[in-house]
């Protein structure tokens, strides 16, 4: 009813299919063209680039880079800072394990993402507390059509077997969005000249022995937007995974483990909301209930028959998280876009082993956070920001609580260029605190806790650029500094509690500084091609004892893709990823000093497209095809030349 001012707003129906509620900051706010802190992967990239795990998709992005350890998990560092560091969340609800901090990569596939969004060392703060480095958040899909989907599956090398499916609904004020995957393997093919270097070899086949998996993923969503402003919604994501343990193949005496994860389980159920207040102002409200499981199996030898069963093994972990955030959001101030945000976190740990006493720990995590957006000028924006977050430990096994705090600060200067580009500075202090292992670990009765450890602290310089400096061309470029004060490590105190004389105890002494330059160029190659570029130059320096290096990212490293369009029904895709200077930990005979100077390397991939519907595509392609002997940890090879079909289709 035009002219009636109590008419219903109809709600806002985004066509990109990406869940708006689930983005922590949302862009071009007070007439910025985007975040410059944030870069992103949309379902388009993910699927041109068949990124099926997170740590595949994050590693696509410059500034990142994969890192596999001895446990089979997937790692990835973003500008040198650990998973503990750049914490993962899900539509905004943190995602890490409160006991380390940690969380595989691996595991946790793409198939019912929107996109995946990477913040830097200027990462918002109203991500809440922990983000040192910056921060992952995986946006789920939203509907957009009365009723959408798409089916793929899939199968390749190793017996790896892949199944989707994703459907949306949309009616109404309402909206349903639901999704399943599996994907799983038996193995994966050795590369070309590969040799077991252990006294007793356990892979001299095709195949890497002990190296199945099997990930299974379940997402709903259900929602409610009633008007332009206001829009609700629950979601549900499941994540139940099993895997093995790959041994070890280097030339090393001691260390072999024959561990087998006989399940990995993580489920998250959430609210989001957004309620207009008033004609500038809106609040938004974030609730979840978070809860992991693990257990971890080891064995005697390659056979896994016979079981180790000890005060460590089988170890079980069961931990729960319950969260909120509120946020408070006003643009009653002209050119300002005010965030005022409080954070409350609940996590709770327990081991449990039939042979010890069962382990139980509490964390409460606190914050409060103001961030601000100041429109200058027509193309000049500051946005300032400062938090103080808290943790309390209210239950420790054994051990005593503790509790610290920290303050946080960050102020990043834009300037809009003429023909959409963008220049930028920014200046921040983020701290991350220690886990409960990092403070009450006993390492197997090696280690004393040490309760009263204190937040490490990054205080991180940005300058950045980014532009279309020639017709088809978007360019982007960093360099960027950051120093690092209270690095948790490793010293030796004396003590007669670990059978001897000294004992390991973690603490704050590390200092170090990291600093890079990130470029990356997308052209258009006419209408039928187009072609990605991302190079990294990253330098780490460990200031406290320089001969003792910082591990697991490489000095340099470039992630680079083609497409090009025969046809309308036929299209190539090839990749290329290389990298040289990683420096990882090696206890093989002759490394004196206990490092290692990986090979550099650079494996291609490629695939043909045939889409013979316009909803239909059949592609055949292949991984590592010139088929490279690689390693991203001593004596854990990567998979070799790999082949995989799949076919996709939308409605």
């Amino acid at each position: 009813m035009p002219g009636n001012a109590t008419a219903k707003a109809k709600p806002r129906i985004r066509t990109d299919g990406v869940f708006e509620l689930g983005r922590v900051v949302v862009k071009g706010s007070q007439g910025q063209s985007s975040m410059p802190a944030e870069a992103s992967l949309g379902r388009t990239t993910l699927d041109r680039l068949n990124l099926q795990t997170l740590g595949e998709a994050v590693a696509a992005l410059p500034g990142a880079s994969l890192s596999h350890n001895s446990r089979n998990e997937d790692l990835v560092f973003v500008r040198g800072f650990d998973p503990r560091q750049v914490p993962v969340f899900l539509d905004g609800i943190p995602q890490y394990v409160p006991y380390d901090g940690y969380i595989d990569f691996g595991r946790i596939t793409t198939f019912d993402l929107a996109e995946i969004r990477v913040a830097k060392g200027a990462a918002s703060l109203l991500y809440g507390p922990n983000t040192l480095g910056g921060a992952v958040n995986l946006v789920t899909r939203l509907p957009t059509a009365p009723f959408a989907g798409n089916l793929r599956v899939g199968g390749g090398s190793g017996g790896e077997r892949t199944a989707a499916v994703n459907v949306g609904a949309r009616r109404g004020d309402w909206y349903l969005q639901a999704g399943w995957s599996l994907l799983d393997a038996d193995s994966f093919p050795l590369p070309d000249g590969f040799r077991d270097y252990k006294i007793t070899p356990t892979d001299t086949g095709d195949s890497r022995q002990n190296a199945f998996f099997a990930d299974r993923k379940v997402s709903l969503k259900l929602g409610w937007a009633p008007n332009a402003r206001d829009e609700f919604a629950i979601g549900y994501s499941l994540l139940s995974s099993d895997k093995g343990n790959p041994v070890y193949t280097g030339h090393a005496k001691q260390g072999v483990r024959y561990w087998r994860w006989p399940y990995w389980d993580k489920d998250s159920l959430y609210f989001i909301g957004n309620l207009g207040l008033g004609a500038a102002s809106d609040l938004k409200l974030r609730a979840y209930a978070d809860h992991y499981r693990n257990g971890l199996d080891a064995y005697t030898n390659a056979s896994y028959s016979t079981p180790i069963l000890n005060t460590s093994f089988p170890s079980a972990y069961d931990d729960h998280t319950r969260g909120a955030s509120l946020e408070w959001v006003s643009r009653m101030f002209p050119q300002h876009d005010l965030h005022v945000a409080l954070h409350f976190k609940d996590d709770r740990h327990r081991e449990s082993n039939p042979m010890s006493p069962t382990k139980d720990y509490r964390d409460v995590t606190t914050s409060v956070v103001v961030e601000d957006t100041i429109a200058l000028a027509d193309t000049w924006h500051l946005r300032l920001g400062a938090s103080h977050d808290r943790r309390d430990a209210r239950q420790v096994y054994f051990w005593p609580t503790g509790a610290t705090s920290a303050n946080n600060a960050l102020a990043e200067l834009t300037h809009e260029l003429a023909g959409g580009g963008q220049l930028y500075a920014s200046v921040a202090d983020k701290t991350r605190f220690p886990t409960i292992k990092d403070r009450y670990s006993a390492r197997m009765g090696t280690a004393l806790p040490n309760p009263d450890l204190k937040p490490e602290r990054a205080r991180h310089l940005e300058l950045g650029w980014r532009g279309r400096p020639w017709d088809g061309a978007q360019v982007d470029a960093a360099l960027y500094e950051s120093r690092i004060d209270g690095l948790i490590q490793n010293a030796l105190v004396a003590s007669n509690q670990c059978g001897g004389t000294v004992c390991n105890q973690a603490q704050n002494i590390g200092r170090a500084r990291y600093r890079g330059a990130e470029l990356s160029v997308r052209q258009h190659l006419s209408e039928r091609g187009r072609l990605d570029v991302g190079y990294t130059w990253l330098d780490r320096a460990n200031l406290n004892n320089p001969a003792i290096p910082l591990t697991d990212t490489p000095r340099q490293r470039v992630f680079a893709d083609v497409e090009w369009s025969f046809s309308p029904r036929w299209r190539a895709v090839a990749d290329v990823q290389a990298e040289n200077g990683r420096i990882v930990a090696s206890i093989a005979p002759g490394n004196v000093n206990g490092y290692l100077r990986l090979h550099g390397y650079a494996v291609v991939g490629a695939k043909l497209v045939w889409s013979p519907l316009p909803t239909l595509d059949i592609e055949l392609g292949g991984r590592n095809l010139t088929d490279r002997w690689y390693e991203l940890a001593d004596g854990y090879p990567m998979p070799g030349r790999s082949w995989f079909a799949n076919a996709t289709w939308r409605y």
